[in-house]
C-alpha cells in the first residue's frame, strides 16, 4: 500500500515544470491541508468526468445511428445527444450515478456526525484524494515515488480532457456542427500541380 503524503503546495501531485503549482488565484496558498485535499478532489472528480466527456463526444458522434443502444435515433452534434434519449436511461444513470456518489462519500468523507460545525465536508485522515479502491487492472503502483507520478499523470490528462471538453462544448454552441464534422469536413488548400 502506498502512505500518503502529507498534503501541501510543495508536496502535492500535478506540480509540474514550467508552472509548478498552477494556481493563479492563489486558492492553494491560503488553503490548510483538509482544504487543499478537498480541492484535489474535487479537481480528480471533474477531470474524470471530462475524460468521459471528452471521450463520448467523439464517440457518439462517430457511432451516430450505427448502435442498437438507441435504436439509431440520437443524431446530431453531441450537445444535443442528452435531449434525445429515452427517460428510462435518465432514471438509470441516475441510480449509477448517486450509488458511485454514496460509495464515494462513505470511502474518502467522515460521518456528517462526527465532523465538528465549522469543518463541513471534512475528508477522512487516511484518504488520499481521489483513491477509491477502484482499480480492476491492477495499475497502481506499490512504489511512493511511481504513484506520486501516475497521479500526475492523471491530473494532467483530466486538465487537459476539462480544456477539451470546453472547446467542443463551445464550437457546438458556436456553429451547431458536431466535432467529428469539423474534423472531417476541414478545407484542405487546393493542391497546385507542378510544371
Amino acid at each position: 500500500n502506498v502512505a500518503p503524503l502529507a498534503f501541501s503546495i510543495d508536496t502535492i501531485p500535478g506540480a509540474i515544470a514550467p508552472t509548478g503549482l498552477f494556481d493563479p488565484l492563489g486558492f492553494a496558498e491560503k488553503a490548510d491541508e483538509a482544504t487543499l485535499k478537498r480541492y484535489r478532489e474535487a479537481e480528480l472528480t471533474h477531470g474524470r468526468v471530462a475524460m468521459l466527456a471528452s471521450v463520448g463526444f467523439l464517440v457518439g458522434e462517430a457511432v451516430e445511428s450505427k448502435t442498437f443502444i438507441f435504436n439509431g435515433e440520437v443524431t446530431g452534434p453531441a450537445i444535443t445527444h442528452l435531449a434525445q434519449i429515452n427517460p428510462t436511461f435518465w432514471l438509470i444513470l441516475g441510480v449509477g450515478i448517486a450509488r458511485a456518489e454514496l460509495d464515494r462519500a462513505e470511502i474518502g468523507w467522515v460521518e456528517p456526525e462526527n465532523v465538528p460545525v465549522d469543518k463541513p465536508g471534512l475528508l477522512r485522515d487516511d484518504y488520499i484524494p481521489g483513491n477509491l479502491g477502484f482499480d480492476p487492472l491492477g495499475l497502481k503502483p506499490e512504489d511512493p515515488e511511481e504513484f506520486f507520478e501516475m497521479q500526475t499523470k492523471e491530473l494532467q490528462n483530466g486538465r487537459l480532457a476539462m480544456l477539451a471538453a470546453s472547446g467542443f462544448l463551445a464550437q457546438e454552441l458556436v456553429d451547431g456542427k458536431g466535432i467529428i464534422e469539423h474534423l472531417t469536413s476541414a478545407k484542405q488548400p487546393p493542391v497546385t500541380p507542378v510544371e
